[in-house]
């Protein structure tokens, strides 16, 4: 047991570092209650997933069915085809949309005109700035059979046009093709900001040891780099299961089912279209719970071969 005097120092030290930090604290209130309302409120909810829910009963007084809707979802024949389609878009996801900024900010690194460089940086922001219904429909007009601009294109060169949006084996090409597109200037940001503080005494260093730019590159700036593309490879793979319906919901339709439902569009439409809540809320539930289970796996592995880790 810790003398009275001792825990009373620690009070002490706590209020006057609370004191002196008070308006950083008042700046962080709209964030904790945000937080609160919005992503721990929310949880509450989540025991319809194991109730028989009925709007007009309410949650409290709804059938208790424990595990009878994770049951049903786990024997249905969408199970399988809908871990399947979520597993495959976020694993290529991450391969293909994880890569591009690091190579994109380590380019962007090298050029040695500014002017260039602020004009490709502010380029490759914009898109950042447009929602998921603006991409989506620009996708949509793009590859248009009727007037799009690539259609027209193979058209001009003598091929028969092509529905890409129709035909399953492109659907995630075309999905991970306009997420690179959309997010590789924005999170390019990040590792601008972990290049920039890279001592330049190193470059120097090498530049006196006769280096030239790729060897600095590769045995610098990636090295330098690589604590922050860790953590951010953490978190990705945690997010690999949470796909979010918006896009998908936009771009695919009946005949890509087979490729592009995935669990986020398949809660939207068994809880919104079908008003199945209780049977959504466990689908969405074991969702999380796969996410959580990679979060924790790949925390894990990059502590153990990295020597990084969220915690």
């Amino acid at each position: 047991m810790q003398p009275a005097s001792k825990t009373s120092s620690k009070w002490t030290s706590t209020l006057r570092h609370i004191k002196r930090d008070r308006q950083l604290l008042i700046l962080l209130i709209p964030c904790i209650v945000f937080f609160v309302l919005f992503r721990y409120g929310p949880i509450y909810g989540l025991i319809i997933a194991f109730k028989d829910y009925k709007v007009f009963t309410g949650i409290l007084a709804s059938e208790w069915v424990g595990f009878e809707k994770f049951i049903k979802f786990f024997s249905s024949p969408d199970f399988w085809l809908l871990f399947r389609n979520t597993f495959l878009l976020g694993l290529y996801t991450l391969l293909w949309s994880f890569p591009f900024p690091i190579i994109f900010a380590v380019l962007l690194n090298e050029v040695r005109l500014i002017w260039f460089k602020k004009w490709v940086q502010t380029l490759s922001y914009l898109p950042a700035f447009l929602s998921v219904v603006i991409v989506s429909s620009m996708i949509i007009d793009f590859l248009s059979p009727g007037r799009g601009l690539m259609n027209q294109f193979i058209a001009w060169l003598g091929f028969e046009k092509i529905y890409f949006l129709s035909m399953p084996e492109w659907f995630r090409t075309i999905y991970i093709s306009s997420d690179i597109w959309s997010s590789m200037g924005y999170e390019a940001i990040i590792f601008l900001a972990a290049i920039a503080g890279i001592s330049p005494t190193l470059y120097e260093a090498a530049k006196v040891d006769g280096c030239k730019r790729w060897h600095m590159m590769r045995y610098i700036t990636i090295p330098s780099l690589m604590p922050t593309i860790l953590i951010l490879f953490i978190i990705k793979s945690g997010a690999m299961f949470r796909i979010g319906y918006e896009k998908v919901l936009l771009l695919y339709n009946s005949l890509t089912y087979e490729v592009a439902d995935v669990f986020s569009t398949y809660v939207y439409r068994k809880g919104l279209l079908e008003y199945d809540y209780s049977y959504a809320s466990a689908v969405g539930l074991f969702e999380s719970l796969i996410a959580l289970v990679m979060l924790l796996i790949t925390n894990l592995m990059s502590r153990r071969l990295g020597g990084r880790s969220l915690w």
